[in-house]
């Protein structure tokens, strides 16, 4: 008998009376609140994006069953002396729908309900859309015409085949953007990096109820959500990538938490193929332009255009969300002016839309660092001498055109931190991990960058208010995991 085959014996022993209540029963209460007869499942929950003042994309997938494959095959944890792979099959040799946080996706109809009443007895309707095998089974929709500052409550629900009956419901709740005019508090959270076998409880991370203690008005994921070359199965095909989505995105926590607030997706290097990956790169049969699509499909995003954008959130706030990974040069190739991380077009794109902002704050929203500093082994970034020429231009251009209330936030790293550039002075939060047991791989304090330096889990809270006619504030929290604030920086200015 395999060891997996021993492994996952045990866990449906060892949590079958368990199993009965936590699975069984959600179950039972799902079929009875949703309607009279039964159907596809929402097993992987909503996903609220690219909120703006009028309009929001809610995404949700059909699945064969309401809950993830909770009595699958558990796979343990690689171990440390255990040789990477990620580059040719994986060792797992069962069909993926056997493994443990499984979601199998299943045809179907839906459609999308929502208003400003929690009742919903105000909801506009969205076209009933068909899920289908081609796009993973997921549907993805677009409202338009919302009010802007205004909090709005959803519920998708999948239609029978006569269209007259409903056979689930998921619902959901996000907010609107304030307009470029309107001086409402903001409140919003980053967040990066989370590793499943990481994640510290059956439910998933404590940083999501943490996180929504907080009650943001939206979040920022970074990048690397899912890590397909660090830890079995590597997702060495389209079926296993997506298959690492399924289970970290079907814990309850993170369910719960995406179902009930707006989120700006970014990519980096695990989220599309491996380690340090670009385009032209593959891990066994999956390429990386597969993991750029697999990508754009599990994170709601406009798909019509670039994956940078910038957003706006009130008289006080806009926020800049890059692409690290579509328009890189290879990390090894010659530093030079030619090289690149975010190519030419990003770059001209950035320094406009900067100049053209006439907001309070202006905070950019990175997978990667700008400042650092990063350990002397990275080579992927602009806090690395392979990258320094762009490093240098960038952090240049920001000294010379943008005033102090320009700041970065930066994901990738598995410390948190609070840098000043010695030489330029642009100012970096780094957010750290999402569980404690993620953190790792810090240079170490650097008294010439470091306002503050911790290698722990955790995420960055960000608050905007108005303490006083004509005057904005911001605070910038680093918290840990539970939400406890463990290093704070805030500033005054004219508005």
């Amino acid at each position: 008998m395999s060891s997996h085959e021993i492994n996952r014996r045990k866990f449906i022993l060892g949590s079958s009376a368990i199993m009965a209540g936590a699975v069984f029963a959600p179950r039972l209460l799902a079929q009875t609140a949703g309607a009279a007869s039964s159907g596809p499942g929402q097993a992987m929950g909503l996903r609220i994006g690219e909120v703006s003042e009028s309009t929001a994309l809610v995404w949700t997938r059909l699945t064969s069953a309401a809950e993830r494959n909770g009595q699958g095959l558990v796979i343990p944890k690689r171990g440390k002396d255990e040789q990477k792979r990620g580059k040719g099959e994986s060792k797992v040799k069962v069909p993926v729908d056997e493994l443990e946080g499984a979601c199998p996706g299943a045809p179907g109809r839906v459609r999308v309900r929502y208003g400003l009443r929690e009742d919903l007895s105000d909801a506009q309707v969205t076209e009933v859309m068909v899920a289908a095998e081609a796009n993973d089974f997921i549907c993805e929709f677009k409202l338009t015409g919302l009010q802007a500052g205004a909090t709005y409550h959803c519920v998708s629900e999948v239609m029978t085949p006569a269209g007259l009956v409903v056979a689930g419901t998921v619902r959901g709740r996000f907010r609107t953007a304030p307009t470029a005019g309107m001086t409402d508090a903001v409140r919003f959270c980053v967040m990066t990096c989370q590793g499943y076998a990481d994640r510290g409880h059956p439910d998933g991370h404590a940083i999501y109820p943490s996180m929504a203690a907080f009650a943001p008005h939206f979040t920022c994921l970074t990048g690397d959500l899912v890590y397909y070359d660090s830890g079995d199965p590597d997702a060495v095909n389209e079926r296993l990538a997506r298959y690492h989505w399924e289970r970290m995105f079907s814990l309850p926590r993170l369910k719960a938490f995406n179902s009930n607030h707006s989120t700006y997706w970014l990519k980096d290097d695990h989220d599309v193929l491996s380690n340090d990956s670009g385009p032209g790169a593959a891990m066994g049969e999956l390429t990386f332009a597969q993991g750029q699509r697999i990508f754009r499909q599990q994170a709601p995003m406009h798909d019509d255009g670039p994956a940078y954008r910038t957003v706006r959130w009130g008289r006080d706030l806009q926020v800049w969300f890059v692409e690290g990974r579509d328009h890189r040069s290879k990390n090894k190739s010659p530093d030079g002016p030619t090289k690149t991380i975010w190519g030419a077009e990003q770059k001209a794109w950035f320094k406009r839309t900067v100049q053209e902002s006439d907001a309070t704050w202006k905070v950019l929203v990175s997978p990667t660092p700008l400042v650092g500093p990063d350990r002397k082994n990275k080579h992927d970034n602009h806090a690395n001498p392979n990258f320094a020429h762009e490093g240098d231009e960038l952090r240049g251009w920001l000294r010379e055109h943008v005033p102090e209330n320009f700041f970065v936030v930066c994901g990738d790293r598995h410390w948190q931190y609070h840098s000043v550039h010695p030489v330029s002075g642009v100012r970096e939060f780094g957010v750290g991990p999402a569980s404690d047991e993620h953190a790792s791989g810090s240079p170490g304090y650097d008294a010439a960058y470091h306002k503050f330096h911790r290698v722990d889990g955790g995420f960055l809270a960000v608050t905007l208010e108005r303490p006083e006619a004509g005057r904005s504030r911001i605070l910038v929290e680093l918290r840990d995991v539970s939400g406890s604030v463990v290093h704070a920086w805030d500033a005054t200015r004219k508005a």
